[in-house]
């Protein structure tokens, strides 16, 4: 199957996962950097998950599943070992509720790249799943290239472009935002030299 790689502003929408154990817990520390209003619904949840529902951070719905636990929900997880729960989640979803099944074992409208996130850069893998293993592997290999500095330097890009865009136009504003990509910039971050960074901006916002 061919998945659409797509970014979802998810902030206060419905988000709700069916089971109480490891993948919950899983999804639940996926959704947490969103505002996402997270539903867990199970008997029983595992000791991680408790501290994220102590601290209100996710609903837990103490009772087996109803397709009533559906009603809102934009996105739909069902994460249990057990089959039949998964299938009446399957079959309660509707048309427009994007539902995802750990089993993969019937309909499966997403799936769950692995991320790395340094603020607002947001890196993505998946091999759909036919290679989790190699996914992981990916996935490590960018978290030790994309390391924590580009925080810093994602928010100095921001920044400048800010400025460049409130004082050029056309191909000038364009050859400005190329000069942002100059590999110095991100030298100067990883050695804390941001003041060289602002020199360099205060040179091309002048056009120098």
């Amino acid at each position: 199957m061919n998945y659409f790689p797509l970014m979802m502003n998810i902030d206060y929408k419905k988000v709700v996962i069916v089971g109480g154990g490891n993948v919950a817990r899983q999804k639940v520390q996926a959704l947490l950097p969103t505002k996402a209003m997270i539903t867990v619904v199970s008997p029983e949840v595992v000791d991680s998950l408790q501290h994220y529902i102590a601290e209100g951070k996710v609903t837990w719905k103490q009772k087996q599943f109803e397709p009533v636990d559906l009603d809102d929900a934009v996105l739909i997880f069902a994460v249990t070992n057990e089959t039949e729960v998964n299938d009446a989640v399957e079959e309660a979803a509707q048309h427009w509720q994007l539902l995802n099944r750990a089993d993969a074992k019937g309909r499966m409208d997403f799936m769950n790249p692995a991320v790395v996130r340094r603020d607002e850069l947001v890196l993505t893998v998946s091999t759909s799943g036919a290679s989790p293993a190699l996914t992981r592997k990916i996935k490590h290999d960018l978290a030790a290239q994309y390391d924590e500095t580009y925080v810093a330097y994602i928010a100095f890009l921001k920044a400048a472009r800010q400025q460049i865009l409130e004082k050029f136009q056309g191909d000038e504003k364009k050859a400005a935002l190329d000069q942002l990509l100059d590999p110095k910039i991100l030298q100067w971050v990883k050695q804390n030299e941001y003041e060289k960074c602002d020199a360099f901006l205060r040179q091309l916002i002048k056009g120098e």
